[in-house]
């Protein structure tokens, strides 16, 4: 956003991500200028906004309420500035796009080039996220969640389903054998999460708790295990629909899976009290036509 102060987003910086240097680091600048922008603003205002030690940085009761105050006015300029680039037919300004690492790489990296070619007033900003992050908190615009949604805040357009699959490569299955049931899994390695433990609970049959041999926290880190031969794995298309169609992995288990699956469900969510703007529509509409979930 052209218009807005560069020291009122240096200290929402600083506030979001704990300090200084968190800040300097997240938005490529030197801790000095970050700390002089601040001085600034507390010298015009005559109020001290941060409490600073050598270990945390803190908003005082004052700074509280004027930040509360800034992400408002902020976000009212924002959305101005927008209206008058829609009335040009140009969407623009900054968009701040979150999703698993996995979807992230697989589905959105890809196709960024021809985005920006064709939406190149738009400053596209992607974050991976391999939990629920907070979308105020972290600033997302519109983020990709897979599976259930519980925070009845966030307004939800449904994209696709992606099937999850029962996965491993052709050298585990030489190595150890065909897993042709349910039961079999008992006599395999299992590469799961390491949290939320629901992610270990397998839609097959009648359904199956895994107990993994390796856990991983990213799904990538377990497909990357998976390919080097590491176990049996439990994973969307959406990351390894090519993998399957070049031989790197095979399916197993086809006829025993239970669907629909909750976790199928792939949603682009934004908080209830922000318009859809043009920069997000736009991106919805260019994305979901290239996405490939099988």
């Amino acid at each position: 956003m052209k218009s807005r102060s560069d020291d009122l987003y240096f200290l929402l910086s600083v506030v979001d991500s704990g300090g200084f240097s968190a800040a300097a680091e997240q938005l490529e600048v030197s801790v000095t200028r970050i700390s002089r922008a601040i001085t600034r603003l507390e010298q015009s205002l005559n109020t001290t906004l941060l409490n600073r030690t050598t270990r945390k940085v803190s908003l005082t009761e004052e700074g509280r309420l004027f930040v509360e105050k800034v992400r408002g006015g902020l976000a009212a300029l924002e959305e101005a500035e927008e209206l008058l680039a829609i009335r040009k037919q140009k969407p623009a300004g900054r968009l701040r796009v979150d999703a698993a690492n996995p979807f992230l790489l697989h589905q959105i990296v890809p196709h960024v080039r021809d985005f920006r070619e064709a939406y190149p007033d738009i400053e596209l900003e992607l974050t991976a996220s391999d939990r629920i992050v907070d979308l105020l908190e972290r600033r997302i615009d519109v983020a990709i969640r897979i599976g259930p949604l519980e925070d009845s805040s966030l307004h939800a357009r449904p994209i696709a389903r992606s099937p999850l699959s029962v996965v491993a490569s052709p050298d585990y299955l030489k190595r150890r054998g065909n897993c042709d049931s349910p039961d079999a899994l008992r006599d395999h390695d299992i590469i799961g999460f390491t949290a939320p433990e629901a992610l270990n609970f397998w839609y097959i049959g009648q359904g199956v708790r895994v107990r993994p041999s390796i856990r991983a926290s990213s799904g990538e880190a377990i497909r990357q295990l998976c390919l080097r031969g590491n176990g049996l794995a439990y994973l969307s298309r959406f990351m390894i629909g090519a993998d399957i169609e070049q031989g790197n992995l095979v399916e197993l288990l086809s006829d025993h899976l239970v669907s629909p699956n909750p976790r199928e469900l792939v949603n682009a969510v934004y908080y209830r009290n922000t318009t859809l703007s043009a920069r997000i529509q736009v991106f919805l509409d260019f994305f979901e036509t290239r996405w490939n979930f099988l």
